[in-house]
């Protein structure tokens, strides 16, 4: 199985999608996330709350539009990034805290706590270090082990900086919507729980990732 998604993560030299125009895939993708972010914003319970766990998204995705001449991703890189901004979106449609998938969660499981943002932490290590990854080759050519070690520190560096960001949004900017926002529900060690998490994902990830190398090179 691990040979066969080896494909998926091959060696440094991640070729280029398409010209956008010629990238069926990057077309639909764009398409699918136009649609829940219309979708997401207009369903939200709290329209306020969804426009500041979004506020970095928008510019995200422009950066992503900004620099596809210059600096492509690959497909594989932008599905990941596709995946990790839905979970996101729906996490913003009720507050994390609220979050539907994860009241069923609570049930399925008897967790005390709604866990759907412990989740999305995870998964912005687990889908987001890959193209990281595949930045840090582009712009620097590395083909050793900081390859590797680079990305999954700026997994922890970047939570560490959403954390610091979602405590001015609370605290100093918006403190009446403050609590809600952070959905720390109660857990004073929520902050380092969710930098550990994203570690922890993009730790398996670039994990997996150098296994799939791996047995692919052997293959050979």
């Amino acid at each position: 199985m691990a040979f066969r998604l080896a494909s998926l993560f091959p060696d440094p030299g991640y070729p280029a999608p398409q010209p956008f125009r010629q990238n069926r895939l990057l077309k639909m993708y764009l398409a699918v996330l136009v649609f829940f972010w219309l979708y997401t914003g207009a369903t939200a319970t709290d329209f306020i709350n969804w426009m500041l766990e979004n506020s970095l998204t928008i510019p995200a995705v422009y950066l992503l539009i900004f620099f596809y001449p210059k600096l492509p991703f690959s497909n594989t890189s932008y599905t990941l990034i596709l995946l990790f901004l839905l979970l996101h979106l729906y996490g913003s449609q009720n507050a994390y805290a609220k979050n539907p998938f994860g009241f069923w969660l609570m049930e399925q499981f008897s967790a005390s706590r709604n866990h759907y943002d412990r989740i999305v932490h995870f998964c912005f290590g687990f889908l987001l270090v890959y193209p990281m990854q595949e930045v840090l080759y582009k712009v620097s050519g590395q083909r050793n082990w900081l390859l590797y070690f680079i990305p999954v520190a700026l997994v922890l560096l970047l939570s560490a900086f959403y954390e610091i960001v979602e405590w001015l949004v609370a605290d100093v900017f918006f403190p009446d919507l403050g609590m809600q926002f952070i959905g720390a529900q109660g857990d004073i060690w929520d902050s380092q729980k969710d930098m550990f998490l994203a570690t922890l994902g993009g730790f398996i990830m670039i994990l997996y990732v150098l296994l799939c190398r791996k047995l692919s090179n052997s293959k050979r």
